[in-house]
This record gives structure tokens, C-alpha cells and sequence, in this order.
């Protein structure tokens, strides 16, 4: 049985995790979790390092994957200076674990390992043509095609937060009305803090007590108590949702979108909402073929995403 070293670089933590494959399952064997040390990638590369050296004098490593947010180069093995990882400028992370591990070692950027994760072990499974959202904090895309993960020229494909959909509208990926300003955690929370300052969302304010504590979570658990304000901020994360659905339905005419994080939790406040879109915009032979399925995996991605890049890269 082959064991495999699972690393996630986050934002505000980090996880190593071991565990073992086969075609169906994952076993996750044992994990170390810690907070991300700001400015300080020599840190946290220790860390792993240590985390690595204890399970390697117990089992026989077959490999690493390293999953992070982007940009970076998975071929040379080069983080390049994530939006969420200060500091993490030009950093040599294959360079740094080839020096002390002779097995096969992966980087790659956390939406197309997720993406990888969700189409081997959770709802992408079975499929040659797969988008995998991310819908966290951020929103950004990994693309399965023809039953290969596909990255782009510089692995910079699947970048859809990036995309404009509004003139104007809430700031996402540094511009006005994109999409990951209307349809991530950020951005539904930029909205909702935008109608209290007008006014509006009494009840939010009153349960987050500043502005600073309102989250999309928040805002998410009040639409499910029947609050309109907190219902309406939903509904327009839906539209824009399917907006930005209806475009990649219509350029990439996948089988099956995963979307995870928010839209699992929330499918119900966003789905009829989007889906109105999608029938309005996308092309209805494209969208006959096409199915949108909630992410499987859960809180278990980003483990699932580093140990299926473990085991082969892509």
C-alpha cells in the first residue's frame, strides 16, 4: 500500500496530511494543522519539513502534492506571490523538497487541485468535461477537459473571478462588478455592509453588532431565517452567479459544474436564482448536457486536493 504526503497552503492555515489512495476512496491517516505565519514562508516550510520527516520514519512516502493559491509555476516549482500569502514571493517550494525527499513532488494551484479532488473522488467523478468552482473566500475555476486537468499556457486558465459582469458593482479581484465581487464570501459581505450603510439590513447589523463582523455566513444563516434583506443579498449572488455560469456553459459545454464552499451550503437561497439566468443566457443544447452538482468533498477538500496530487499530478 502506497502512502502519500498531502500539503495545503492557505491564506490563515496550513495542513499536512497523510494518507492513502485507490480509485475510490481517500484515507486520511493522520493531519497536522497550523496557522499560517504571515511573511514567513521559511517558517512554514520548516514546519512541513518536520511534519514530513515524523511520517516518513513510520510508512514509505510515494509522494507530495502541494496545493496553493495561485499565481505560481507548477512546472518549475515556483510560487509566485499569492494575493493571500504575503510574502511568498518567488518562493522554490520543489526545489526546497527535492533537496531532502527522492520521490515525485507536485505543486499546483488549489482551484485546479480541488478541481482534480472533486473529479476523481466526489461529484466530478465519471465525467471527461468538468468546472470545478471554488466559491469560498475567493472565486476562481479548475477545468477538467477531455479527462485531463487543464492549466493554461502559464497556469493562469480558469481565473473566471476576473471576469466583469456589471459595469459597476462590488469590487472583486481588484475590479468593479466582477464576478467574484457578486459570488464569493468577500463579496457578500462588501454587499451586505454597502445596504447598512444605507439603512438597510437592520436585523444584520443588530446580530453582527459592528459592521466589521458581518460575513457571508452571517448573512447566509439570516436568509435561511426568513430575513428579506439577507434573502434579497442572496438572490443577487444568484443571478450574477448564473450570469457567470451561463458563459462558461456556453465556452466550454462542460457535463457537470461542482461548486463548492458558499453554493453547498446555500444552494437553496442561489439556485433558483441562477438557474433563471442560465435558461435566460446560456444555450440550451449546452445547457441540456450540463449539470450543476454541489461540491461532495466538504471541509475535506483541500485534504483530498494535496493527496490527489500526491498520487500523480494531475
Amino acid at each position: 500500500m502506497d502512502y502519500y504526503i498531502g500539503l495545503d497552503i492557505g491564506g490563515t492555515k496550513c495542513a499536512v496530511t497523510l494518507g492513502r489512495l485507490n480509485d475510490d476512496t481517500v484515507e486520511i491517516i493522520d493531519k497536522y494543522r497550523f496557522t499560517t505565519i504571515p511573511n514567513a514562508p521559511d517558517k512554514v516550510l520548516n514546519l512541513f519539513n518536520t511534519s514530513i520527516q515524523k511520517y516518513s520514519r513510520k510508512v514509505t512516502i510515494s509522494g507530495i502534492g502541494i496545493s496553493c493559491g495561485g499565481p505560481l509555476d507548477s512546472k518549475r516549482g515556483v510560487i509566485l506571490g499569492p494575493p493571500n500569502l504575503p510574502g511568498w514571493n518567488h518562493v522554490e517550494i520543489l526545489r526546497y523538497f527535492q533537496e531532502s525527499y527522492s520521490v515525485p513532488i507536485y505543486l499546483q494551484n488549489d482551484a485546479n487541485a480541488c478541481a482534480v479532488a472533486e473529479w476523481k473522488y466526489g461529484a466530478g467523478r465519471g465525467c471527461e468535461n468538468m468546472v470545478f468552482l471554488t466559491f469560498g473566500t475567493g472565486l476562481g475555476a479548475g477545468l477538467i477537459l477531455n479527462g485531463r486537468l487543464y492549466t493554461g499556457t502559464n497556469d493562469m486558465a480558469g481565473e473566471v473571478g476576473h471576469w466583469r459582469l456589471t459595469a459597476d458593482g462590488p469590487v472583486g479581484y481588484g475590479k468593479t462588478g466582477s464576478f467574484e465581487g457578486f459570488c464569493s464570501g468577500g463579496g457578500i459581505a462588501v454587499q451586505a455592509k454597502a445596504r447598512v450603510s444605507a439603512g438597510k439590513c437592520l436585523r444584520l447589523l443588530q446580530e453582527a453588532k459592528t459592521p466589521d463582523n458581518i460575513s457571508a455566513k452571517l448573512v447566509g444563516d439570516l436568509a435561511e431565517q426568513g430575513d428579506e434583506d439577507c434573502i434579497q443579498i442572496y438572490a443577487e449572488c444568484g443571478r450574477m452567479l448564473g450570469r457567470g455560469l451561463a458563459l462558461i456553459i456556453d465556452i466550454l459545454n462542460p457535463q457537470k459544474i461542482v461548486i463548492g464552499s458558499i453554493f453547498e451550503r446555500s444552494r437553496g437561497l442561489l439556485w433558483k436564482y441562477a438557474q433563471q439566468e442560465i435558461e435566460k443566457e446560456a444555450l440550451a443544447y449546452s445547457t441540456n448536457v450540463c449539470e450543476v452538482k454541489s461540491a461532495l468533498l466538504g471541509d475535506l477538500i483541500g485534504d483530498y486536493a494535496a493527496l490527489s496530487l500526491a498520487a500523480g499530478g494531475h
